[in-house]
């Protein structure tokens, strides 16, 4: 497409794959079927939008923040907690001893997916700054906080490299814990260290493969509710861009002053930086028309240059797999409304 357009990465799952996941009785082959339906059913609808660029939906994720350590053995229920606008809570695990290692790759994902595709595939992958918070404040006996953050950019690095070797088209790095960064740290300090730590794993990369890689920010959708939104997007945007990816994929359809947000964008973006900027609300039932969309993406040619310009969804529309508060039926209306409205901008543009 003239302006390329690309999903963040979830579908909700079908409620039986939901059930089963939950279900500690049920066959492990059983449960390898439904994943695999899961995968195949989203991959088949994914491709009838229209889209040129497919996700795997993360189907078989359970989180898209902690899918890596998910069975780790050093692991403890009781981590940091992120609350939520609606009185909600997410807990994230702690760690409780050394050394830090992955137990899943996110390459591993991408195996899944080629097996039932030959279209291109994007894959997510959590941040190392999101990992970082499993680490607990009051450190660990014999296994220091320097030591941790050495083995987590080594197993964070080698997690986007497990996608680049199986040819994936483009790896995005959830990076949803930026905007909550200045909220719980308003001098801007935490978020100043987590952009160093990402800038560290980026940096094991070439400029061309670089070029692939790209980070996503939201004010974490979850629920229909979120943990940021009420932190000045002015306070995240300019460190945003001081990292080392090629492509930035930004939530923008349901950011309450868009133009205002898009001239930081404007000030800030980097040359050789790719925007793609958010154009459906997946917190919001209602499906965009794309009309509406073309409007939206015609805003945002008036800040980014449109050779450096693309679309996207805010957010995943099911992070975690027992979010059910939207359909899979209207995620996938929403996402070729997405498509067709960015084809329509294209046109008007003259693209």
């Amino acid at each position: 497409m003239p302006i390329p357009t690309e999903p963040v990465g979830s579908i909700p799952r079908p409620a039986s794959l939901i059930a089963a996941m939950g279900d500690s009785t049920l066959a492990p082959k059983a449960l390898a079927a439904l994943y695999e339906a899961a995968l195949r059913d989203t991959l088949e609808r994914f491709a009838a939008t229209g889209s040129p660029v497919l996700s795997d939906g993360e189907q078989t994720k359970p989180s898209f923040a902690t899918y890596p350590v998910h069975g780790a053995p050093n692991l403890a229920p009781d981590g940091a907690v992120i609350p939520f606008a609606d009185g909600h809570t997410r807990q994230l695990p702690r760690l409780t001893a050394g050394p830090f290692r992955y137990v899943t790759r996110a390459g591993s994902y991408l195996d899944a997916a080629r097996r039932l595709t030959d279209r291109p595939l994007k894959q997510a992958v959590i941040s190392a700054s999101a990992l970082s918070l499993l680490y607990p404040q009051d450190g660990i006996d014999g296994y220091s906080r320097e030591e941790f953050l050495a083995d987590l950019v080594d197993e964070a690095a080698a997690d986007i490299r497990s996608c680049l070797d199986r040819g994936a088209h483009a790896v995005q790095i959830d990076f949803t814990e930026g905007r909550l960064a200045y909220k719980l740290d308003p001098s801007g300090g935490l978020l100043k260290s987590m952009v160093d730590l990402n800038n560290q794993v980026l940096a094991r990369f070439s400029a061309e493969e670089r070029r692939r890689l790209g980070v996503h920010t939201c004010p974490g959708g979850d629920h229909d509710s979120t943990h940021s939104a009420d932190v000045d997007y002015a306070e995240l945007l300019p460190a945003l861009f001081s990292l080392g990816a090629g492509n930035f994929y930004v939530q923008l359809a349901s950011e309450a002053d868009r133009r205002r947000s898009l001239g930081v964008i404007r000030d800030f973006a980097r040359p050789g930086q790719r925007v793609f900027v958010g154009v459906i609300d997946p917190l919001s039932p209602r499906v965009e028309t794309a009309e509406e969309v073309r409007d939206r993406v015609l805003e945002a040619a008036e800040f980014i240059p449109l050779d450096r310009l693309g679309t996207t969804d805010d957010c995943g529309f099911s992070p975690f797999a027992d979010d059910t508060s939207t359909s899979r039926d209207v995620a996938f209306a929403k996402i070729r409304a997405r498509v067709e409205g960015t084809a329509l901008a294209a046109a008007k543009l003259g693209l």
